[in-house]
């Protein structure tokens, strides 16, 4: 019979999750100029030992002769999407909240009129019991 490992829950998975690589555009033009100069049997082991794929010196080669230079730099982590100001986070944090608030005064004020004219209901049945 075989044994049973039981699948851990989901927010018990002890792998972390990985972080996709990143390369400067310094990197890729270094990789590309290297793998250029390097003899026909000596390729692979460039692409071995840097965990490179031929798709990514063809691409970097392509960016480097259009003179795309940019075209190089990681568009995920470059300075083309600046990050948001601390105060503009902040800001927009803060109006989360209170959006958030105010939706949970809303339901409260509901409950409390509710409850408000069951106590009247409450009021009247006892006084017209007595």
């Amino acid at each position: 019979m075989a044994s049973t490992t039981p699948i851990p829950a989901t927010g018990d998975d002890p792998a972390p999750k990985p972080k996709r690589r990143t390369f400067s555009a310094e990197y890729k033009l270094r990789i590309v100029a290297e793998y250029d100069a390097a003899p026909a049997g000596e390729k692979g082991a460039i692409l071995r030992r840097e965990r490179l794929y031929h798709s990514h010196v063809i691409e970097w080669r392509q960016a480097r002769e259009a003179g795309a230079l940019d075209a190089l730099a990681d568009r995920r982590t470059s300075a083309v999407r600046p990050k948001k100001a601390a105060e503009q986070a902040e800001l927009e944090r803060l109006r989360k909240k209170v959006v958030r608030l105010e939706k949970d005064l809303a339901r409260r004020d509901a409950a409390l009129e509710v409850m408000g004219k069951a106590n009247v209901l409450l009021e009247l049945l006892s006084e017209s019991a007595d």
